[in-house]
Formats: C-alpha cells, structure tokens, sequence
C-alpha cells in the first residue's frame, strides 16, 4: 500500500479508535474485556494500542481508573468520568454530522462520474 495513504489511513482509525473505546466505557470494563467488545462489534484493537490509549484518556481525565483485586489476578477497570461522558456525546454529535455532510459530499461526487 501507498506509505501516504498509509499514514492517512492510520490518522482516521486514530480518531475512530478513541471514539469506539468512549463508547464502550459507559460501564468499567478492563483491558481484555474491552478488546472483546470492540472486536464483536468488528473493531479490532491491538492491546498495544489499547493501553497506551487508555493512559492517555485517563491523563486527559475523560476516564477514571480504579484496580479490582478481589479476584485471584488483580484487573484494572476504567470507565468515563463525567467530564468524559460530555465529551463523548459531543464527539459523537459531531461524528455523525461529520459523516452525514461527508457521505452527501460522496454521493454527489460519485453521481457527478456517472
């Protein structure tokens, strides 16, 4: 592949992967827990990816973190903050606006090659 289209593939997953992770932080879930979620709605996450995303959700403070060491392996949970769920619905606002006047951009465009 193109190393351009590359590199330009790789900044819209970016975006698309931070969406996707928020939205599933509505309830705490843990690393794998949320790599199987992600993954049964067709969203593939390396943990390589997912972790250093996370560190810096929670730096940016859409996300809280808290450890569960009840279980034989301790699990670190995250979940959105408050200031994270303003976010999130304001990203996902966003997105869809983004997605509607893009796919009519498209369609326009491809109706003007046939």
């Amino acid at each position: 592949m193109n190393q351009l289209l590359q590199t330009l593939l790789t900044e819209q997953r970016r975006g698309n992967l931070t969406l996707a992770v928020l939205s599933q932080l509505r309830s705490p879930q843990y690393g794998y827990s949320l790599v199987r979620l992600l993954e049964k709605s067709g969203i593939f996450i390396e943990q390589s990816t997912l972790y250093p995303l996370l560190r810096r959700l929670e730096k940016q403070e859409l996300v809280t973190s808290s450890w569960d060491t009840t279980e034989t392996r301790p699990r670190k949970y995250y979940v959105l903050s408050d200031y994270g769920e303003e976010i999130f619905q304001q990203l996902k606002e966003e997105w869809f606006k983004a997605t509607k006047e893009l796919s009519r951009l498209l369609e326009e465009e491809n109706d003007e090659i046939n």
